[in-house]
């Protein structure tokens, strides 16, 4: 087993230490995401830009993200993964330290949209392979941890940017988290030099390096399981990115909140529920995994399902307080379907191809996900908020089908668990 290769003499283990390196990371990768979001009103006041053109950047910004993370992927199998790593937390923080410079639609394009998503491509499959590479039997556990970060990331972010916001100026958000971020590399490129000799996994010699690219696109292409895995992940995407893009300034303006309490509570309810649905999935697909080889899919499918009533309700409520209930259990079964994101992909990917497929994954669901920030400021500017968030519910009912099809016609031919 891969715990037994990983034990050193150090008194906490390599493999966990590794998680909270990423962890850190993770939360930057995604508080940087949304600081955008949060000043929002801030920067089109300053630069003069309407709801569509704000919209623009956001898509923009995701669907660069979605072209490369594929590349991402590839690279991430071939390449020493911890370089990747570095080099994305790198560029990505630099981006956000750009953006806060940015005068106007073309320049926050240019350092948000290219520098900065593109950097961002290049962490996940990056980071979610050296977390498989560690972890064996605690995997979707190490997994569920890490994918916390994106929880803390968000809610915190949103809640520092609104406050910077408000008293210093949108740009100085931007240049906390940039400098931030160029600091935490060095911290992971100085630990990382320390790990463990034989930390890497027995099954090396069969990754990428005796692997055609060509054969990894067929392979996963050929997987209908991680097909149908994607597509339902494509239209979580579009919820979460329209969601998180405009709902700080729908509270904003609706309920009239500050844009420190828009910034933090637009996030906190949902993310929260999050934090306790990612951790119970995860646990209960650990502990029954090795009896109920489909509880990782019937797990995701739950989450959808039920999760999807929730965006509605939060679309129609006219009560703050039960806006924030409806939050944070769309949140809690979001959290449930995220927290065997991966890991039920793993379980019809083989090792060699698993940060391939997780960067092909990522690829389609941010490529659909793009479309959702222009198409809800487009609704913003001729229909209303309200109207958009509420559609967004139809995207769950549809995701939670394709896994159930992908469950039922393909998954115990493509199981490798």
């Amino acid at each position: 087993m891969r715990e037994s290769i990983n034990k050193s003499n150090r008194s906490f283990p390599f493999k966990w230490e590794l998680v909270f390196l990423l962890w850190v990371a993770y939360f930057l990768n995604q508080g940087d995401r949304q600081i955008f979001n949060v000043v929002i009103p801030l920067i089109k006041e300053d630069l003069q830009i309407n709801d569509v053109q704000i919209g623009w950047i956001a898509s923009i910004f995701t669907l660069v993200y979605g072209l490369l993370v594929p590349v991402a992927g590839v690279l991430s199998d071939k390449l020493d993964k911890v370089k990747i790593l570095l080099l994305s937390l790198a560029v990505f923080s630099i981006g956000t330290l750009l953006t806060g410079i940015g005068q106007g639609v073309i320049a926050l394009i240019i350092y948000r949209s290219i520098a900065t998503g593109g950097g961002e491509a290049f962490y996940y499959p990056a980071a979610n392979s050296l977390i498989a590479k560690y972890h064996d039997s605690t995997r979707a556990t190490a997994m569920a941890i890490h994918q916390t970060s994106l929880y803390a990331g968000v809610i915190l972010s949103g809640f520092i940017a609104g406050y910077l916001g408000e008293h210093y100026g949108w740009r100085v958000a931007f240049y906390v988290f940039g400098a931030f971020g160029i600091l935490w590399a060095i911290v992971i490129f100085l630990r990382m030099r320390n790990k463990p000799a034989d930390s890497v996994e027995l099954s090396v010699q069969q990754e990428m390096n005796d692997s055609a690219v060509l054969d990894t696109f067929k392979r996963i292409a050929s997987t209908k399981t991680a097909i149908m895995l994607s597509i339902a992940f494509g239209f979580m995407c579009f919820v979460n990115i329209g969601y998180l893009t405009w709902i700080p300034t729908y509270l904003h303006e609706k309920y009239s909140l500050t844009l420190a309490s828009s910034g933090l509570n637009s996030t906190l309810y949902h993310f929260l529920g999050a934090f306790f649905g990612v951790l119970l999935g995860a646990k209960i697909a650990d502990r029954f995994a090795q009896y109920r080889k489909t509880i990782r899919l019937e797990i995701q499918v739950s989450g959808l399902l039920i999760g999807a009533p929730f965006i509605f309700l939060i679309g129609q409520s006219d009560s703050l307080l039960w806006t924030y209930v409806y939050m944070f259990v769309f949140g809690f079964f979001r959290g449930v379907y995220d927290s065997n994101l991966f890991a039920a992909l793993f379980d019809v990917i083989e090792s060699k191809y698993r940060a391939a497929a997780t960067g092909f994954m990522l690829s389609f669901g941010f490529v659909v996900g793009a479309f959702a920030p222009v198409l809800l400021g487009h609704i913003r500017m001729t229909i209303d908020m309200a109207y958009g968030i509420t559609l967004l519910s139809i995207c769950y009912l549809i995701g939670a089908l394709m896994i159930f099809l992908g469950l039922k016609l393909f998954f115990k031919k493509e199981n490798i668990s």
